[in-house]
């Protein structure tokens, strides 16, 4: 593989199996298959009523796939992971495609931290131009765009449905991720926009998926920002973009360069974490809200004022909702009268 292109080539080892035949349901066959890569995987999976379900949610299977794909040598061209994946996605089944989706964190993390020392990584591209040439079909040329209210009128009851005559009384058109173009492989300029795309992806199913990939994904986000466990108590360089620190257990990350088409897609995701306060979900709160704080440190130190107010702004949501959800008091209806103040007559 040169530097700027993969090529995804994979082989079945001698000994393992091959995909099975197309007797049995997608979601049957992606398990069986998954059985000849993984340790184990419970008996109850394949009798469950929803294996795709299952699948997505089994702390076992995660456990082992998060292993496979934190190992130094994941993601080259002969990692049956990386085909399993690929096939899953491929498949179209909307389940299988939930379960890629809930890996994206690991995949994208080892990736990215990977990827700045030219390492042969085609099984990684090839699961991630994948999910780029799904969006860029279902897309269809067009960018997602939001309309703006016209704050020109009154109010949107006002708004003329008829086409507008001038600019003055136009709707305002955000663009929230713009066209994509076709690609057939990942070079270095081009990786952090498919990477981008499928963080879009995630973040559009991320209400489906488990707290342990939310968790995974905040905790790569810091360490991309730069924050490690291993260095908060020393004084970081950081300049030092693309610092190797890998583990022999896997690789544990490091500092990326974070341009805006990767650091929009982070911070929505980031936003939903941060929501999740208010869903009682404290541990993916936590996480996402030291994952802004590092982030809101290293768009400081690049002067990145979209990215400052960005990572503020959700870390003052944060706040807020610790302060509404601790305080009793400020989450009180502060029409109520005090229990203390009642008089009871006996």
């Amino acid at each position: 593989m040169s530097n700027n292109t993969a090529t995804f080539e994979i082989t079945v080892a001698a000994g393992e199996s091959a995909p099975p035949s197309n007797s049995f349901s997608k979601t049957d066959e992606a398990i069986r298959y998954l059985s000849t890569i993984l340790p184990s995987i419970p008996s109850s999976l394949s009798s469950s009523s929803n294996p795709s379900l299952s699948l997505l949610h089994d702390p076992e299977i995660s456990t082992h796939i998060s292993a496979l794909l934190r190992r130094p040598s994941a993601g080259t061209g002969d990692d049956n992971l990386c085909r399993w994946l690929y096939d899953a996605f491929q498949s179209g089944d909307p389940g299988l495609h939930l379960v890629v989706l809930r890996y994206i964190p690991l995949l994208a993390g080892a990736y990215l931290s990977l990827a700045t020392l030219w390492r042969p990584l085609a099984g990684f591209e090839a699961i991630l131009l994948a999910l780029y040439s799904h969006e860029t079909t279902s897309r269809a040329g067009q960018p997602v765009t939001v309309n703006v209210p016209d704050m020109s009128h009154p109010s949107l009851y006002h708004e003329s449905t008829s086409p507008a005559k001038n600019n003055s009384t136009a709707l305002n058109l955000s663009i929230v991720s713009p066209t994509l173009e076709p690609h057939g492989a990942v070079r270095s300029t081009r990786r952090a926009r498919i990477v981008g795309v499928a963080l879009e992806l995630y973040f559009g199913k991320i209400h489906e998926m488990p707290k342990s990939s939310k968790i995974d994904f905040c905790e790569f986000c810091r360490v991309w920002a730069g924050d490690r466990d291993d260095d908060r108590n020393k004084q970081s360089d950081p300049s030092r973009v693309g610092e190797v620190n890998d583990s022999e257990d896997g690789v544990a990350g490091r500092r990326i360069p974070l341009p805006w088409e990767l650091l929009q897609p982070i911070l929505r995701i980031l936003g939903h974490c941060v929501m999740a306060r208010w869903a009682n979900d404290k541990e993916v709160f936590d996480a996402a809200k030291d994952a802004c704080r590092s982030l809101h440190v290293r768009a400081v130190h690049d002067t990145n004022a979209k990215a400052i107010l960005a990572a503020e702004s959700l870390l003052r949501l944060g706040n807020m909702a610790s302060l509404e959800l601790t305080n009793e008091d400020e989450a009180a209806d502060p029409t109520e009268i005090p229990t203390t103040n009642i008089l009871t007559l006996n």
